[in-house]
């Protein structure tokens, strides 16, 4: 069985000890079904749509036949305009949305547990991480595991500084200044914005003080250990997010997949 320990950082920054890592993060890494996982996760959220069955079809249009010079198309009576056919002003459509399609796209349960498991051996792979965009110094030993003393950070400025003191800041400014107006019909459609992703905290707790402390900060996503998903550990379906671990989650982590 492979071990490897990593250091762990308190909160001025320095390596106040090591932590041997759990198996987890040395699975394989299958980016085929940490995307068909994340796809299965995200089309779930897809709401069924559908057209009224009797939409432009409201009317007592006919055709007239041949004969008089005229296409074919039914018309409202009285020598009106065509109606109820496809491609003419309020008529039907030809192929409408239906709510009974399947948007869900289904995967089976063990290769869902894999590919999250798989997401989180991504997260200890320097190639990975950088690969995503993340600005993340050669001096910062992956995964990234914290005293838990980091919970307990009531205030913005307080988080602020200890990501500076490990180097993370950076990759939180990176985002920042990566947000952009999102091109097309999407921007009225309430995706107006498109915001880069930053650092993924991972703890233990549900809602720790530092949750609060840094809810503000643009792209910073939390995550309690039991509740892990692939969204979270691989936005868009891509592997290696720069994720932040405490001690006690570590450890959580290791129960959940012995």
């Amino acid at each position: 069985m492979q071990k490897r320990s990593v250091p762990v950082y308190s909160l001025d920054g320095s390596i106040k000890g090591d932590v041997e890592l759990p198996k987890v993060f040395f699975e394989e890494v299958r980016p085929d079904l940490i995307r068909r996982a994340f796809i299965s996760s995200f089309t779930a959220r897809i709401q069924p749509k559908g057209r009224d069955p009797m939409a432009g079809k409201r009317t007592s249009a006919e055709s007239l036949g041949v004969g008089l010079d005229l296409a074919r198309v039914p018309r409202v009576k009285g020598g009106g305009p065509a109606a109820f056919v496809p491609n003419v002003v309020g008529g039907r459509l030809a192929f409408p949305p239906r709510p009974e399609k399947i948007f869900h796209e289904r995967i089976n349960e063990k290769e869902r547990t894999l590919a999250l498991r798989s997401a989180i051996a991504a997260t200890a792979i320097r190639d990975l991480v950088t690969s995503r965009g993340h600005m993340i110094k050669e001096n910062v030993h992956l995964p990234i595991v914290v005293s838990d003393e980091v919970k307990k950070l009531k205030r913005a400025s307080e988080f602020r500084e200890f990501l500076k003191k490990i180097s993370l800041w950076d990759d939180v400014i990176r985002a920042k200044n990566g947000i952009k107006e999102r091109p097309g019909k999407g921007k009225y459609r309430g995706r107006r914005w498109v915001k880069p992703k930053t650092i993924l905290l991972v703890t233990d707790e549900l809602n720790p003080p530092v949750r609060l402390a840094a809810r503000n900060f643009s792209g910073l996503d939390f995550a309690e250990v039991s509740s892990l998903n692939i969204e979270r550990l691989a936005p868009g379906g891509h592997p290696g997010r720069l994720t932040i671990w405490t001690e006690s989650a570590l450890k959580k982590l290791e129960e959940i997949f012995a």
